[in-house]
């Protein structure tokens, strides 16, 4: 038989690291293990917030479609108004021409039926009283 010598500091570390890489194994499958329980009750939330984001995604979308119909029915209006007031202004500026053309067509006839009133008036005057004018100077 050999007997030989213990080489006991050497024994004691080879066991304390093989403990030491046991336990830090064991830490890392717990550590893992409730990193998967994490997950797997987020995975459980995500399927539920899913589930609650399909169920408001056709009134959303339906809403939207609305509301973009509303747009562009307004889109269209405004474009209608503006044509309408475009022609607005076009009756307008033509209203102002043809009132233009009718005051200086009507205002030499004014100005000739006030002459015509006046001269009727004086030949009134003098048929009746048998003068000329109206200040009495030219007396008949």
């Amino acid at each position: 038989m050999v007997t030989s010598e213990v080489d006991w500091p050497h024994l004691v570390f080879s066991v304390g690291a093989g403990l030491g890489v046991l336990f830090i194994g064991i830490g890392i499958l717990v550590v893992c293990s409730a990193i998967a329980n994490v997950l797997r009750r987020l995975n459980g939330t995500l399927d539920e917030v899913d589930k609650q984001i399909g169920a408001l995604g056709a009134p959303v979308a339906e809403t939207l479609s609305h509301v973009g119909g509303i747009a562009d029915t307004a889109d269209t209006t405004v474009a209608r108004l503006g044509e309408v007031v475009g022609s607005l202004e076009s009756v307008a500026a033509t209203v102002v021409k043809t009132s233009d053309l009718a005051g200086r067509a009507v205002a030499p006839a004014i100005v000739n039926v006030g002459a015509t009133l006046t001269g009727i008036s004086a030949g009134v005057r003098r048929l009746l009283t048998g003068r000329r004018s109206s200040n009495g100077n030219d007396a008949v």
